[in-house]
């Protein structure tokens, strides 16, 4: 009950407009992928070309190794889950989740039988015979899953199901699809621009911009060891200070701005003559009231504190009125400093990373 998924040089085009640019990326059986970007971006056209809605101008969509050209979606081993879930309203949980049964034909006591044991695989038993409407949010998404699992798909395409529930439970509904994944192994593309969801269950995840994928690795490296600005932009906060690379030495350097000389490790593909930029995470950044050896150092003053429960965000400026934060725990014993404050923020050479500036990074900036 599980199929890879390869998309081999797949291009969509409306009329003279490109939602996905030349995209290739092979998706394991059993995997949990997700594509990750901004409104606009071509995952959702994606999952469309995947799931058969739509076939692409260009390039080639194979499940389990099989081209998909001119098989339709109801052809394909794949179910899916949309945003708004799109359950019955006037049938029972379980007739929800054995509709696609009855539609093949199954007979009445075998889809009862199913629904009650994907019931059990979701963990809502007792509710069967239920209307949507008498459930929770997070019961009706167990519900919409359980049906998509009913039809036994080797392929499950989930568009921004989480994105209608509120905090709380799309945190705990992220556990729970987690979870259910990995009983099933059955493999799940998941289409998300939430970089939070994307981070917490995925085991690869593919970061888009303007149609094309910008990079494609595991959570962590997605995070720790961005590919270029706009990824490091996209995906957690960013410091960012423009300036030229004066010298280079490995993967190590000196980048020059206008508030100083910063000793900077460089991402990939930097080199003397790249067009690029420094990334500090505000989580790197510590205070300090005199310069730190092996740190570099920028004199800043405080101008905001934002207390966000477990740390507070320290809004500041530097001498160049650039805008820069800083992440703290929240500790009573070590507070951040007050605002009005000035003071200095230093960050270590292996946190200050210079990235190369991409298409896509000038164009999220200018949105």
């Amino acid at each position: 009950m599980t199929a890879s998924v390869e998309l081999r040089g797949v291009s969509m085009d409306f009329d003279k407009y490109r939602a996905v640019d030349n995209v290739s990326v092979k998706i394991e059986p059993g995997e949990f992928f997700s594509f990750l970007g901004p409104s606009g971006c071509g995952k959702t056209t994606i999952l469309r070309m995947v799931s058969g809605f739509i076939e692409p101008t260009q390039g080639q969509v194979l499940i389990g190794g099989q081209d998909m050209r001119g098989i339709g979606p109801n052809k394909r081993p794949t179910a899916m889950i949309f945003q708004n879930l799109a359950l019955f309203p006037l049938m029972t949980v379980w007739e929800n989740i054995a509709f696609g049964l009855e539609v093949r034909g199954a007979d009445k006591a075998a889809r009862r039988a199913k629904a009650e044991q994907l019931l059990d695989l979701v963990e809502l038993q007792g509710v069967a015979e239920r209307l949507p409407a008498q459930l929770s949010g997070g019961q009706r998404q167990r519900v919409a899953i359980a049906r998509a699992l009913a039809v036994e798909p080797k392929l499950m395409l989930l568009d921004e199901p989480l994105s209608a529930l509120d905090l709380k439970l799309r945190q705990h509904m992220r556990a729970e699809l987690r979870a259910i994944q990995k009983r099933t192994n059955v493999t799940f593309i998941y289409i998300t621009h939430d970089q939070g969801e994307a981070l917490a269950m995925s085991d690869r995840v593919a970061v888009m911009s303007r149609g094309q994928i910008q990079q494609v690795d595991v959570p962590q490296k997605i995070y720790n060891t961005p590919t270029n600005g706009f990824v490091a932009s996209f995906v957690g906060e960013n410091n960012k200070f423009s300036g030229t690379l004066t010298s280079v030495s490995k993967a190590e350097g000196k980048f020059k701005t206008d508030v100083g000389s910063f000793s900077v490790t460089l991402g990939e593909g930097v080199s003397r003559e790249s067009k690029c930029r420094l990334y500090v995470r505000p989580e790197h950044v510590e205070f300090t009231l005199k310069p730190k050896t092996g740190f570099n150092s920028v004199p800043i003053t405080v101008e905001d504190v934002s207390f966000e429960g477990n740390f507070a965000v320290v809004h500041m400026r530097d001498k160049a009125a650039r805008r820069l934060l800083a992440e703290v725990r929240n500790d009573p014993a070590r507070p951040p400093p007050a605002v009005g404050s000035a003071t200095n923020i230093v960050f270590a050479p292996d946190k200050a990373l210079v990235l190369l500036d991409s298409e896509a990074t000038a164009y999220a900036e200018k949105e």
